[in-house]
This record gives C-alpha cells, structure tokens and sequence, in this order.
C-alpha cells in the first residue's frame, strides 16, 4: 500500500514537470515567434533550446540551492552559479548558431529576428530559471517553517509533560510526619476508648480523600481547601491537647474563588513541624483575606531557631509549585525573628 502511494506520487510529479515544460515550451514558440512568420522554424528553435533550459533549471534547483545556498555555503554557490551561468552561456550561444546555420541555412537575415539577439534568449532562459528557481525558495522555506513549528511544538509538549510530572511530584511532597504522629494518637485514644476517636477518623479519612485524589486537579474552590485546613487544625488539636493556641480567622469566602489544591495546607503542616513550644505551648496564628482578584494568607507560630541550621524540602518545593502555578502572579515573603516565624503569601487570582 505505502509502495503503491510513493509510486502514484512520484508519477503525479511527472506529470507536473511534463505540462510544466509543455507550457514553457509554448512561451518560447510565442516569445520567439512574435516577429516571425516561420511558426516551424519558431517551434524547432524553441525545442533545441529546451534541453539547455531544463538542465539549467534543474541543476539550479536540485543542486545549487539545496546543497549551497540554505546550507549558507556561499562561495561553493557563487563559484558553482558562475560556472553554471558560463556553460548554459555557450549552450545558448551554440543554439544560435543552429538557428543560423540549419534553420536560416548561413542565411543572417533569414533568421529569426528575436534569436538574431542573444540577449533576448538569454532572457526567456534565465526568466524560467530564476521564476523556478524562487518558487523551489519558497517551498523550501514553508518546508523548514513547518519543520521548525512542528519541532517547536513537540519542545513545547516535552516542556509541558515534564512540568506536569514535577508539579504531581511537588504535589504529593508533604511530609508523612503528620500521618504517622495522627495515627499513633489515634492507637491511643483507641487504647483509652475514647469518644473522639470515630470523629478523627472521619476527619482523617476526608483529609486523605483530599490529598489523594482532589490533588490531580488543577483547582479547587478555595473554601474546599479551608474545609480540610480546618480537618487538619483538628486533628492537629487532638494530638497536642492543651499544648496548642491556634486562631485561623478567615471571613466570607466566595464559593467562586478557585486555588491551587494543597497549597495552603503544607504551610499549616510546616508550621506544626518547625514549631516550637514556648512556655509549653504552640500558637499558631493563621489569617486569610481574599477577593475575586488577591488572596491574603499570612501564618505565624513560635519557633526557636536551631543552632544548626537546616534547610528542608517543604518550603522549597511549595515554592517551586508557584513558580510552575502562579509564574510572576504571587508574592511570598519568609522571617523568622524574636521567636516567631512568619509567612505571607498574596496571589493574583485573575
């Protein structure tokens, strides 16, 4: 079947070539016959310089352009299209003579009055070589342009998948700490039998539903992701008791305004992990304001800073989620001074 396509191909080219050449052949005898009455000697001059026409024309356009000119080999071109332009010279030239010595038989004014001049058959050769000549350009052209596009896009595609890879990646970053720590708190209120222990597994087992499957999509309503805060916040007050002082103020929340799932979430858990105790107690204060167009968050929890200082993944990649979510649409400012560490982050939301 693929031969079978090539071979059609290559035939539908023939042909095009052939009605081509038919047609220049038609120029000529009318180009050259324009002060003649001889239509014979017309057509046979036209014949004999056809071969001459076409061995330029193609020389021109399946050497010297392809393997020269867009290869930027512009001496070998100019060298070779000098060349060309001497030998197809003396082939117009000898095409003259013909016209003199077997068509006028030695007679000069019997010639044909147009082929009398060799300027004028230079000009009906060279007017078919160049016209070709800049229609094989701009094939080419569209060709490489298509081919560039093309490439282009497959980067760009590449780009893309790849960054959908690092965003699922940074995605699923947060730290299994709060699993575990939840999960040994619930072994003991298990052990004690204890009344919250349904209610954490519910909050629990909505938050994983969150962390798992919610994350593949690209937004989420905002008040869904203060719903598994609030979860989180929770169980978080569950494991800690009464070492823990938390404020998450957050007012009128439009149902309309979308977020990046998971991305207030894993600030909330760094503030737990890296929180410190202070006079054994953890406060957190956590506020979040927003409109159609910004979201405010701002978090801040007591923190010691260790002698060694540390630099964890967590920030960083949530970072690198802004980078890949809201490129140039976010504001994210980090400080840790007097025993509190603080975090604002105002996204552009339109």
């Amino acid at each position: 079947m693929i031969e079978k396509k090539y071979i059609l191909k290559k035939l539908g080219n023939l042909f095009l070539h052939l009605l081509f050449w038919c047609l220049v052949l038609l120029f000529f005898t009318y180009f050259f016959g324009a002060e003649s009455k001889n239509y014979s000697d017309t057509l046979s001059f036209s014949i004999f310089l056809m071969p001459i026409t076409i061995a330029t024309t193609y020389v021109s356009i399946y050497k010297l352009i392809p393997e020269y000119l867009i290869t930027k080999r512009y001496l070998l071109f100019v060298l070779y299209s000098f060349y060309t332009l001497i030998i197809s010279g003396y082939l117009i030239m000898v095409s003259i003579f013909f016209s003199f010595i077997y068509l006028a038989h030695f007679e000069y004014n019997a010639m044909n009055p147009v082929t009398k001049n060799i300027l004028f058959v230079a000009i009906a050769v060279y007017l078919v070589v160049i016209l070709v000549s800049a229609f094989k350009l701009l094939k080419l052209n569209l060709k490489h342009t298509e081919k560039a596009k093309s490439l282009e896009t497959k980067i760009l595609e590449t780009q893309l998948k790849l960054k959908e890879q690092e965003l699922n990646y940074l995605k699923m970053q947060i730290h299994p700490h709060f699993l575990f720590n939840t999960l040994n708190t619930m072994y003991g209120f298990a052990l004690k039998k204890a009344d919250e222990t349904p209610e954490m597994i519910l909050k629990l087992s909505n938050l994983l539903d969150y962390l798992l499957y919610q994350v593949d999509k690209p937004f989420v309503p905002l008040v869904t992701e203060i719903n598994h805060i609030k979860d989180y916040i929770e169980l978080e007050k569950m494991r800690f008791n009464n070492a823990l002082k938390i404020n998450f103020n957050h007012n009128n929340i439009s149902k309309t305004i979308k977020i990046a799932p998971m991305l207030l979430l894993p600030f909330i858990e760094n503030s737990f992990k890296h929180g410190s105790l202070q006079h054994g107690v953890l406060n957190i204060n956590i506020d979040l304001n927003c409109n159609e167009e910004n979201i405010d968050f701002k978090i801040k929890n007591s923190y010691n800073k260790p002698k060694t200082a540390s630099n964890g993944i967590g920030l960083e990649n949530i970072k690198k989620r802004l980078d890949l979510v809201y490129k140039n649409n976010y504001n994210l400012t980090i400080s840790d001074n007097e025993g509190v560490f603080k975090i604002s982050l105002n996204l552009n939301n339109k």
